[in-house]
């Protein structure tokens, strides 16, 4: 077994690099994830089984919970507006916030 890393070829250094950052990277993922995501929209709703999955299984673990770990968050209520009719009433939604709602129509 080779203990002195200077002996490897550069190629490999990189490559053990790049696959270890990679490894740190998913694991950051994974804990910023399960620390905001709300617990009902956890599988199994415990937070601490998959922390430690993640810190325990190594790569194994983050991809276990990004793909199995997390529930979808259910859409929001309410009437869904698309295309122009969208665009406009968040205009006059925001026009009324910072204005106060019209009291007479605007004309020339």
């Amino acid at each position: 077994m080779i203990t002195d890393l200077s002996a490897l070829p550069t190629g490999v250094l990189v490559a053990i690099g790049i696959l270890v950052s990679a490894a740190l990277v998913l694991d950051a993922i994974a804990l910023i994830d399960l620390y905001r995501r709300p617990a009902e929209l956890v599988a199994f709703a415990n937070r601490w089984i998959w922390l430690v999955l993640i810190l325990v299984l190594n790569v194994l673990g983050p991809v276990l919970y990004l793909l199995i770990g997390r529930k979808a968050a259910s859409p929001p209520e309410g009437p869904v507006m698309t295309g122009s009719d969208s665009k406009q009433t968040g205009a006059v939604d925001v026009a009324g916030k910072l204005y106060g709602p019209p009291d007479q129509p605007f004309r020339h």
